[in-house]
């Protein structure tokens, strides 16, 4: 053998003990509870930020939204400083507000005059404010830079204002009594309300004089047509681009026909967003439908000589409307088709497709036209004191230090601990381990080992003494076994040997009375070698049953006849007290073990007494007793009656009793057709003997 082979022995012994196996269980839960705490914790310090980050977001939205709309409605910052520290008093961050060349215009954080210098800028900028370039990510709306509320020269008086709103809430009452139609006036920024209706043709929308919110008023003539003087560059000539007025917004609108041309910058203001996906029509291709959430084109006449198509009341250019021919007027998209909110988002929209090109340049003639009216673009810079600029997630090496020290000193407690139960749970299996070798080593089945505890390894530590016990009383059964199994075979054998010596002597003559004597020692040998084989047969389960359907009357009957002589001969008088019950059974079997009974009934009784069979049904199963007015039997030695050999008469006399194999076969072949046999017994009145068998029949094997 070789030198490693202990060793690879003695660690494979180690690997599969419990002791390993206890430990590397527990550094496992060990290792998987700290990574499970510190992804949890991790898990957590992340959601934390995340939503520490969108409440910071939103803080600095609004604190963004409120300076766009001052800018929107003042030309400089003079006055700005107020509603700065009214932010910084709500939000609770410092807010500062510089030129582009980060010239301070406000600051929260500023000092008294004479109180020292004002702390330095942060270092990051939040955003720009410039109410005609805002930054799409920090507002809600369709894409449109311009913030709607710069509405510059087209705002409106009060006396403009409500004008047009006893105006638009007349044609609301009308639009809802005449035509069915819910419809709603809102106020844009600049002071002019929009109708909101579902619904509703060009007829409606005049018949409610509703057309006459599509007319400028006051200083919006002016400033519109300084508007269209403005975009007059912008596309063809022949397409007639020109913002006009828009009841249904309250703001501006383009009409015309342009043709797409291919996308400019913008240098008046940062690029507004670039459309998407601009898709434009070659020259050789039909047009594609219009998205009805951006723009639709205005038809064109097929040929110049014909007539232009009819144009809704309220669109730019319409006719008198007692001029107007009698064709259905084209009704406009509405552009709730296209914002969801009139007068919350842009107030320019199109009915037309336009270009890149003509898209840019109608949008610098709006900015060039606000921009003397709003405030100039501003830096915002944003900080709350409260937050560390050294914060995160790293780690100092000290705290990684302190990290690992925890961890190392879980692991350490962990194998401690798991060391110490395993040790105290595994000296009770050491003891187990040393008395199983001392019973293989011949020490016999009376080794037992110590029950220290209630739990599984007590209970495993009883099992093993119960173990010991059983086989101890094996040990001796089969002991006593042999012992009677000589005597019973001895006696027979030496009463045949004895006669036969004799006769070959010539003492006796081998008359008839000799011969029948040894015939009979001859059938009590044979009966006792017939009984140990049915038992053997039963323990190995190779006793084979021909169940049929058998009426226990009959059969009782016949056992009964059987044994009427013998029960004269005892001056015993045997009673058949059974009923009709069917059952199915081995009829062979059943009088084998009615026979064992009712001979062993007569055995015990003395002259005088009763021997009773009793057949009846109890509910699923045949209940058969043989009850005696016999000698009785010990309470003590009840549970010993279907052990093998088993006497009551320890002297073994054949006048006593038989061979002690009789009520050991009437258990085996009782529980062979899946049955129960029991015995109750008071000393010096008799015992009974109650067999229950199923009327089934014998479990399928």
């Amino acid at each position: 053998m070789s030198a490693d082979r202990p060793r690879g022995g003695r660690w494979a012994s180690l690997r599969h003990g419990l002791l390993f196996r206890l430990l590397a269980g527990s550094v496992l839960v060990a290792v998987c509870s700290i990574t499970a705490t510190a992804w949890l914790s991790v898990q957590r310090t992340s959601e934390s930020i995340t939503t520490q980050q969108g409440e910071t977001l939103t803080v600095d939205t609004h604190i963004h939204d409120t300076l766009v709309g001052y800018a929107a409605a003042h030309r400089d910052w003079a006055g700005v400083a107020e509603t700065i520290n009214d932010l910084a008093e709500e939000t609770g961050r410092r807010v500062v507000l510089t030129t582009e060349g980060r010239a301070v215009i406000a600051d929260s954080a500023a000092p008294a005059k004479g109180a020292g210098d004002p702390p330095p800028l942060p270092t990051r900028t939040s955003s720009v404010v410039d109410p005609l370039a805002v930054d799409v990510t920090l507002v809600a709306g369709n894409g449109d830079r311009i913030d709607p509320r710069a509405v510059g020269p087209f705002a409106l008086t009060e006396e403009e204002r409500g004008t047009l709103r006893g105006q638009a809430e007349q044609g609301v009452s009308c639009l809802e009594s005449l035509y069915g139609l819910p419809a709603e006036a809102v106020t844009g920024p600049s002071g002019r309300p929009a109708v909101e209706a579902e619904g509703g043709d060009a007829y409606a929308w005049a018949d409610c004089g509703l057309d006459a919110l599509d007319q400028p008023v006051g200083g919006e003539v002016e400033a519109l047509a300084d508007l269209n003087a403005r975009a007059s560059d912008c596309g063809d000539p022949q397409a007639h681009l020109e913002y006009v007025m828009d009841g249904r917004t309250g703001g501006l609108v383009i009409t015309g026909s342009p043709p797409v041309s291919a996308p400019v910058p913008d240098d008046a203001r940062p690029p507004a967003a670039p459309p998407e996906d601009p898709a434009a029509p070659g020259p050789e291709d039909p047009p594609e439908a219009a998205d009805p959430r951006e723009e639709v084109p205005v038809p064109e006449p097929a040929h110049p000589n014909e007539e232009e198509p009819a144009v809704p009341p309220h669109a730019p250019g319409a006719v008198d409307p007692d001029e107007a021919t009698t064709e259905v007027p084209q009704v406009w998209p509405s552009p709730g088709e296209v914002d969801p909110a009139p007068g919350a988002e842009s107030l320019t929209w199109s009915r037309v497709e336009l270009g890149p090109e003509e898209a840019a340049c109608l949008d610098a003639a709006r900015r060039a036209q606000l921009d003397p009216h709003v405030a100039p673009a501003a830096l915002l810079f944003i900080d709350d004191p409260a937050e560390s600029p050294e914060a995160g997630l790293s780690l100092s090496r000290e705290g990684a230090l302190r990290l690992g020290g925890v961890v190392l000193l879980i692991l350490v407690l962990t194998v401690v601990v798991s060391t110490t139960i395993a040790t105290r749970l595994l000296r009770p299996v050491h003891a187990l381990t040393d008395a199983v070798n001392h019973m293989r080593e011949g020490g016999g089945p009376t080794t037992r080992v110590e029950v220290r505890d209630g739990g599984e390894i007590g209970r495993l530590a009883e099992a093993f003494n119960e173990m010991s016990e059983h086989l101890e009383r094996a040990e001796d059964q089969r002991k006593a076994m042999v012992s009677d199994v000589s005597h019973e075979l001895r006696t027979p054998l030496s009463n045949l040997r004895g006669w036969l010596e004799a006769v070959q002597d010539g003492v006796v003559d081998p008359d008839p009375d000799r011969m029948e004597m040894l015939l009979g020692e001859t059938l009590l040998l044979q009966a006792v070698i017939d009984d140990l084989q049915d038992l053997a047969l039963a323990d190995a389960g190779r006793l084979r049953l021909s169940p049929e359907p058998v009426e226990v009357g009959p059969l009782v009957a016949r056992v009964v006849a059987g044994h009427e002589l013998r029960a004269e001969e005892a001056g015993v008088r045997l009673v058949d007290e059974s009923r009709d019950v069917t059952l199915v059974a081995d009829r062979t079997r059943m009088l084998q073990l009615l026979g064992n009974l009712v001979g062993n009934a007569l055995r015990h009784t003395p002259e005088g007494g009763t021997v009773t069979v009793q057949a009846y049904r109890a509910g699923p199963d045949a209940v058969i007793r043989v009850v005696d007015t016999g000698v009785g039997i010990a309470e003590e030695d009840l549970p010993h009656v279907f052990d093998r050999f088993w006497r009551a008469d320890r002297s073994r006399n054949r006048r006593t009793g038989g061979s002690g194999l009789g009520l050991a076969i009437v258990r085996g072949l009782v529980e062979l057709h899946g049955g129960s046999v029991t015995a109750d017994s008071t000393v010096g009145e008799g015992a009974a003997f109650t067999l229950r068998m199923p009327l089934a029949g014998p479990p399928a094997r």
